[in-house]
């Protein structure tokens, strides 16, 4: 990549007094505030003016008086072209959530222009590629010229503000700044994870009626090659709104190119290293990301951009007690709300050093995340318990046998980590010296929520337990007829009661279904999904999901999505599909399947093909690890439990006897 800039970003001005116009990196006039110390990529204060109180005062302040808390903080922090004129308006009943209204910035300026006028050297972004010791540094000059190289290339193929765009790349430095270039020119990005089928892409890219996917040529993963360009041709057979399909080149082999089809590398090309940031307002779209719920569809939860931004930026530094100079390694995948918030947006807009990590926890061996500690440096390492629980069953000497003495703070996500896996990740990981912060968050929340820190100095963190909200995020634990639930040692349906910048503003498309999901249940709360329990001591600890979404390594599946899939086999009228727990990835499905009397095909054939199916209509990672024939299943919703309103409660028994036949000639094989 070149290394040149055209432009240096001028010390920053107040908004609100006046102002000299400057020219910002990418030639455009920029207004400028102060407030934001780039010296070194120093992250910013919370804010000056509440600066020297406690955790339990700022909580309490974030809670109580959310508009002085947050307007203090967003002025401060963020990079502004016009200032807000109101912090918030909000109404959780009706779903209606604004924040900073009337004011407008980039996002992109936030993570890269700024650090470029002070620093343009430093290290962006460390790519940890599939083959060990073949990392690639790119620093946030070249970051800012190859985002503003690929706006200039959407924007000379038609794609303009508001436009959607869906990504479908593993992560590495192009993805990070497709992501980005979407951003300056006001375009919205939906990464779809690039193990998803063709079937799956394309009902995402319908949903969102892109204009332009940007796709590789292939993945590189575990070394082994993922054909990601076929994958794309398959979808948009059937999407007409893609106008074009740009191809990065990951790997040397070809692929076949039809109409719609752009080298990537070659259109950036042609295009120029500066781009005009758009001014955006606060509440104007910035990304949508699909994830599944309790009925089949998944999901489009959309975000905007100064709220979310700024929530990011909040939860990167203090959760994971963030310094200047810190690398950065959140193992994630940037198809998932985590790489979004931790591997992207947060740790840029605080002028880190962020690892973008291709490769699997055990290749080329199980020592390889410990190994990339160790050669890259790595001061913050944040994972998810399914590769824990994974790792743990190597012996200790995958760990030890690399120096870890980097490392400052450890971070758990994705699901609940049981205490075995904690244990082994605090002691033999951390050595038993780094704070381990379980954090739980949802693609709906826009970053951490609840989190062992920020927390008083020296105070306690207990294993296995998520533990204190953040900074405005108030909890409460509702009962199954509505009630609020006081007091300690208790447990609950868990809810957010009050509005916080990072949250999602709606479900693309159809704003009561996120009404209905998410406010209707406890009238004036969010509600999570999740059960929780509040200690003795006013800690928090999940339980678990509450509706029917399972947790896979991590990854919310509804259990209709799968049941769909599967329903669509012409031999099988009825599927029932639930979680079990697994020691591994948490939760797996365990799919219950009625086949007609007169199946064509044998029950083992029958199965081999369901499985065929959900890895073509949804991705191999929801393919139900356990497939139970049965003969009925009960004709309402109610648990097992109770089967005083089945239309047939033999049926249970019945359910019941094949499933110990199952686990029966299971234990034997």
């Amino acid at each position: 990549m070149a290394a040149r800039t055209s432009s240096i970003l001028l010390p920053f001005l107040r908004v609100g007094v006046p102002l000299r116009r400057r020219r910002c990196l990418g030639g455009s006039p920029w207004p400028q505030r102060s407030g934001r110390s780039l010296s070194g990529g120093v992250a910013p204060p919370l804010s000056p003016q509440l600066a020297g109180r406690s955790y339990a005062e700022l909580h309490a302040l974030s809670v109580k008086e959310p508009e002085a808390f947050w307007g203090s903080v967003a002025k401060d922090r963020l990079i502004w072209s016009r200032a807000f004129q109101q912090v918030s308006d909000c109404d959780l009943a009706t779903g209606r959530i604004s924040w900073f209204g009337g004011g407008q910035l980039n996002v992109s300026v936030n993570c890269l222009d700024v650090h470029v006028a002070k620093d343009p050297d430093r290290v962006a972004l460390i790519w940890e590629k599939d083959e060990p010791g073949t990392e690639e540094r790119v620093t946030y000059r070249e970051l800012l010229e190859t985002t503003c190289r690929l706006a200039n290339t959407l924007k000379s193929h038609g794609v303009r503000k508001g436009d959607r765009v869906a990504i479908y790349m593993p992560p590495s430095p192009i993805a990070v700044a497709a992501m980005l270039a979407c951003a300056r020119i006001g375009a919205v990005h939906t990464v779809v994870f690039a193990g998803f089928s063709s079937e799956a892409l394309a009902g995402r890219i319908q949903d969102a009626q892109c204009k332009v996917v940007i796709t590789c040529n292939q993945g590189v993963r575990g070394g082994r090659l993922i054909n990601l360009k076929a994958t794309v041709d398959g979808a948009v057979k059937n999407c007409p709104s893609v106008q074009h399909v740009f191809v990065a080149q990951r790997t040397s082999h070809s692929m076949p190119m039809g109409k719609l089809d752009r080298p990537l590398e070659e259109a950036m090309a042609r295009e120029s290293a500066e781009c005009p940031p758009e001014p955006m307002g606060s509440e104007d779209m910035l990304f949508m990301l699909y994830t599944s719920g309790s009925t089949g569809k998944p999901k489009g939860i959309v975000h905007t951009q100064a709220g979310y931004l700024l929530y990011t930026s909040l939860t990167h530094q203090y959760v994971f007690d963030y310094s200047p100079g810190d690398v950065f390694g959140c193992v994630a995948d940037i198809g998932w709300i985590t790489g979004h918030s931790y591997v992207v947006y947060g740790p840029l807009s605080n002028g880190a050093t962020t690892v973008l990590f291709e490769s699997t926890p055990v290749y080329p061996d199980p020592g390889r995340y410990w190994e990339t500690v160790q050669r890259l440096r790595i001061n913050q390492f944040y994972g998810a318990p399914t590769a824990i629980r994974l790792l743990l069953k190597y012996d200790e000497t995958w760990v030890t046998k690399y120096d870890r003495t980097s490392l400052k703070t450890l971070g758990s996500v994705g699901e609940p980590i049981n205490h075995e896996a904690w244990e082994w990740f605090y002691k033999v990981v951390g050595d038993g010296r780094c704070p381990l912060v379980d954090t739980w968050w949802q693609t709906e929340t826009g970053g951490v929520c609840i989190a062992p820190r920020p927390a008083e100095k020296g105070a306690e963190i207990r294993p296995a337990m998520a533990m204190r909200p953040f900074f405005g995020i108030q909890l409460t634990l509702m009962g199954d007829k509505g009630e609020t639930i006081t007091g300690n040692d208790v447990s609950g349906a868990l809810c957010i009661s009050k509005p916080w910048p990072g949250m999602a503003r709606t479900i693309f498309g159809d704003h009561q279904r996120f009404v209905d999901a998410y406010f209707k249940p406890f009238p004036g709360h969010y509600f999570t999904g999740d059960g929780a329990y509040r200690s003795k001591e006013g800690y928090y600890q999940i339980t678990g999901r509450m509706d029917d979404v399972i947790n896979i390594s991590g990854h919310r599946l509804g259990t209709a999505e799968i049941e769909d899939a599967l329903d669509e086999h012409p031999d099988v009228p009825e599927t029932a599909v639930i979680g079990i727990s697994h020691d591994i990835k948490g939760e797996v499905p365990f799919a219950f399947v009625v086949l007609k009397e007169n199946a064509a095909k044998t029950q083992e054939a029958v199965v081999e093909e369901l499985r065929q199916l959900v890895a073509s209509k949804i991705a191999k990672y929801a393919v139900p690890d356990h497939f139970l024939v049965v003969k009925r299943l009960p004709k309402t919703p109610d648990s097992l439990g109770d089967v005083s309103t089945l239309d047939d409660p033999s049926v249970v028994t019945e359910i019941v006897q094949a499933h110990k036949r199952y686990s029966s000639q299971s234990a034997k094989a």
